[in-house]
């Protein structure tokens, strides 16, 4: 005889074995006891947290006749009466489970509301669970909308989702919402314990928190994994195990790379890259748990008290916060979360990966993006960019050659000539142009970024004050203003201020240079039709004209 799952011999029976969803537990036992029932629920969240369990409590809890048969609707059914066991069984008939995956149309839906005009067989109460609502048809949920608002007195709905967003209004208008959490690590560990001591199963804490987070919030797939590396260690459940069949990666890699950056040792990093290449880790995972090293790195800088004592990597945490600079973790952690998209697009993953780590090492808070730290008496601005190279300007002015005259090439404005040091501080002023162009803003911000001109760049140990100019005071409101200056201050590490001052340009803003390149192409663009062979002849024979106006530039 095959062994029942542990998702499946461990899925809650009552609201009391339910985990990490007090608050929906506690909402449902006191409309229970008080009797005020509503005629329609629904359950969102990811997959895996108990939304079709606490449906199968719930037809319980309607229809739990007591063990001796004479009970009522409780909030703790008997689990021994008739209904109960049907229904853990999964053979009751007044409980009916449907999958709109499946049974998505209007022809279904039909068919189930015909149903439900009779009278429940057995039962107190009919109960209707349609699994993954918003896969249904816009006819479906057009035919259940009258139904679902007021059904027979006999019948409960109880819907499930993990995909709101997708339900018509008018059908969650109709429903009392339970947005259903992810469980913590924390609470899959204490779980898992728990089913494990009882399976008779020796296990390490470290590499429950290792099938915790590969659970990603699910307790049903923290479960399905554990039966896995029960299957996989064959015998007790290690961290090393664990790891071997997840092909994560252990905190002592993470630990090693961090030590090398500190260390400014290149060729060593290389090293730690290829052995986790040789056994075949995966990198994009690797990044993610750097990520989340760092994050905690930079949160122990900054409030010591968050590191938990029942952390295995405690020590090693507060030795390396420490070491790193603020501004070293958090550009390590910018770093980090920006190439992991990127490693798609590297010739193989361990490549991608390396290139990350070069970057790390090569770009440094203060060093102008050099590998030797700055002498302490000349502090200079971080690099302008710090994960992807910016585009250069005459790249984006490149235009298509023009067979008659060629329109005059634009004057370089002043924020992409040659960088000039600030009044009264010994820091550069950055590119201004190529800055606006990087930032991750959009919408207001972009614009307001595109209409300026740094006038005065004031780089001290506390912070950034940046002077711009704008011809376009609009844009500046205090949120716009304030998400720009938001932007600024992850970009450099440091604190930005930004003073928002009215008047002219003396040069020239983003906007004004790309309006002056869209130009260009287009008057390269026009000279180009009229000098073609074809469009003359055609003007010549049928005294065609172009439309002015009418050609764009690709």
């Amino acid at each position: 005889m095959t062994a029942l799952a542990l998702a499946r011999s461990w899925r809650p029976k009552t609201f009391s074995e339910l985990v990490g969803q007090d608050h929906v537990v506690k909402a449902l036992t006191h409309a229970l006891d008080q009797g005020r029932l509503h005629h329609a629920w629904l359950f969102t969240g990811t997959r895996g947290v108990g939304k079709t369990t606490i449906a199968r409590i719930m037809a319980k809890a309607l229809n739990c006749t007591g063990s001796d048969g004479s009970g009522k609707m409780t909030s703790e059914p008997c689990g021994k009466c008739p209904a109960c066991m049907e229904i853990d069984a999964g053979r009751f008939v007044d409980y009916i489970e449907m999958d709109a995956a499946s049974n998505r149309g209007v022809d279904d839906i039909a068919a189930l509301l015909e149903k439900a005009a009779y009278a429940p067989s057995n039962a107190r109460y009919k109960v209707y669970m349609i699994d993954e609502v918003h896969m249904l048809t816009n006819h479906a949920f057009n035919a259940m909308l009258k139904t679902l608002e007021e059904p027979p007195e006999h019948v409960k709905f109880i819907l499930a989702t993990t995909d709101p967003q997708k339900i018509p209004v008018t059908i969650l208008s109709r429903c009392l919402q339970f947005n259903l959490k992810q469980m913590p690590v924390p609470l899959i560990v204490e779980h898992l314990e728990k089913v494990l001591a009882a399976e008779n199963v020796e296990c390490e804490v470290n590499a429950l928190r290792v099938l915790a987070k590969a659970a990603q919030g699910s307790m049903r797939d923290a479960l399905s994994l554990t039966d896995q590396a029960i299957a996989y260690a064959a015998g007790k459940v290690t961290e090393e195990s664990v790891r071997g069949m997840l092909g994560t990666l252990d905190d002592a890699y993470l630990i090693r790379i961090l030590d090398c950056l500190i260390a400014k040792d290149g060729a060593s990093l290389l090293a730690v890259a290829n052995e986790m290449g040789e056994r075949s880790m995966s990198f994009s995972l690797a990044l993610q748990d750097l990520s989340s090293l760092l994050q905690k790195i930079a949160a122990a800088q900054v409030v010591p008290e968050s590191v938990l004592e029942d952390w295995p990597e405690a020590g090693e945490i507060r030795r390396l916060a420490g070491q790193l600079t603020k501004e070293e973790a958090q550009l390590f952690y910018q770093i980090t979360i920006t190439s992991r998209p990127d490693l798609s697009l590297a010739p193989d993953e361990q490549t991608g990966f390396a290139m990350t780590l070069l970057r790390m090492l090569a770009f440094r808070p203060g060093n102008g993006g050099g590998g030797s730290s700055p002498t302490p008496s000349t502090p200079s601005a971080p690099p302008i960019n710090t994960a992807r190279p910016a585009p250069s300007m005459p790249a984006a002015r490149t235009a298509a050659p023009a067979p008659a005259a060629k329109a005059p090439a634009p004057a370089p404005s002043p924020a992409a000539s040659a960088p000039v040091a600030a009044a009264g501080n010994s820091a550069e002023r950055p590119d201004w142009h190529a800055l606006m162009r990087q930032l991750p803003v959009k919408g207001m911000v972009q614009q307001l970024a595109f209409q300026t001109e740094l006038q005065d760049w004031n780089d001290s140990a506390s912070g950034v004050r940046a002077t711009i100019v704008t011809p376009m005071p609009q844009l500046a409101s205090d949120a716009s203003v304030g998400r720009l200056a938001d932007a600024l201050t992850a970009h450099f590490g440091k604190p930005v201020k930004i003073v928002i001052e009215k008047g002219e340009v003396e040069g020239k803003t983003v906007a004004k240079v790309d309006a002056q390149i869209h130009q260009e192409k287009r008057m390269n663009a026009e000279q180009m039709i009229a000098a073609d062979p074809f469009i003359q002849q055609l003007e010549k024979e049928f005294g065609a004209k172009v439309v002015g106006g009418s050609v764009k530039p690709l």
